[in-house]
């Protein structure tokens, strides 16, 4: 029995890499889970396959525990299709999306096809294993929900006032109404002192000018 030998990377983590040797009548639902177990990560999670090109297109789709979307477009099961049936190229590739909820996205390309199994080895076989997986993070999210209330909004209970305050700030009005009053007064008393004071000036002058003429 043939065997395939996959190269299985993650898009965006270029460190992580596995090597995985499968036989060529076990299904795409064997590779998923040879997948996973090298990863650390649940199988049971809606997952798929693609049929891909050089530059990664994503084609036809394989795909376990599909929604009821997929099933309505009659897309293919991964536990119902041999991988030998998408083998065309010496180095297949596969793009691989695995939980659609929080999805990782992987590259699968086909690295050679071995003739001879090895009896003493259960495969799926996983033959290298470089860095670590990054971690799953739950899905669960519960933001705080503020408990529902008909009361509008009271401003002046939220900065905790007190009606007798209002007297404070009549006061304070007042205060400025009488200041501006007086600024007024003194204004006008301070014109008029200039008032009289160029009056007293002007009248000196006369008068200098009046003992200058007696002088001579």
């Amino acid at each position: 029995m043939a065997l395939y030998r996959f190269r299985v990377s993650f898009e965006d983590y270029d460190d992580v890499m596995r090597e995985i040797d499968i036989k060529s009548n076990q299904t795409f639902e064997d590779l998923h889970k040879a997948i996973h177990q090298s990863t650390g990560y649940s199988p049971e999670q809606s997952s798929s396959f693609y049929i891909s090109n050089d530059q990664w297109t994503k084609g036809e789709e394989i795909t376990y525990l599909p929604n009821q979307k997929r099933i309505d477009r009659g897309i293919s099961l991964m536990e119902k299709v041999k991988l030998s049936s998408f083998i065309d190229d010496p180095h297949q590739k596969f793009y691989y999306t695995y939980n659609f909820d929080r999805p990782y996205d992987f590259h699968v390309e086909l690295m050679k096809i071995i003739l001879d199994e090895d009896p003493k080895i259960t495969y799926p076989h996983i033959v290298k294993s470089v860095g670590e997986a990054p971690k799953m993070f739950a899905n669960n999210f519960n933001p705080t929900v503020l408990p529902p209330t008909n009361e509008d909004f009271d401003f002046l209970n939220e900065m905790e006032f007190v009606p007798e305050d209002a007297e404070d700030f009549s006061e304070v009005t007042d205060t400025g109404e009488e200041e501006e009053e007086t600024h007024g007064i003194d204004a006008d008393d301070q014109e008029d002192d200039e008032m009289d004071e160029f009056s007293d000036n002007e009248h000196m002058e006369d008068e200098g000018r009046g003992h200058g003429h007696d002088d001579y």
